[in-house]
């Protein structure tokens, strides 16, 4: 399948998981480093779909921080 659009690097993944393992000699497999990677894609895409949602029902022409911070709280009870 061919990509479309912005991707998340396998390095940047891997290096954003290791920060948080505490046992530094953790490993992760490609195919984990993969579905990391497409599973923050969606995340992303989703918030900015709904941040500009939020700014259109607030009839403004552009999104702001402020309608992400308002959307954010649901998003992640949605994930």
């Amino acid at each position: 399948m061919e990509e479309t659009g912005a991707v998340f690097r396998k390095e940047l993944v891997s290096k954003l998981l290791h920060l948080h393992f505490k046992d530094k000699k953790t490993k992760v497999s490609g195919d984990a480093l993969q579905l990391v990677a497409e599973l923050l894609k969606i995340f992303v895409v989703e918030a900015a779909i709904r941040s500009v949602r939020q700014a259109q029902a607030e009839g403004l022409a552009h999104v702001d921080v402020e309608q992400l911070e308002k959307v954010l709280p649901q998003l992640l009870l949605d994930f």
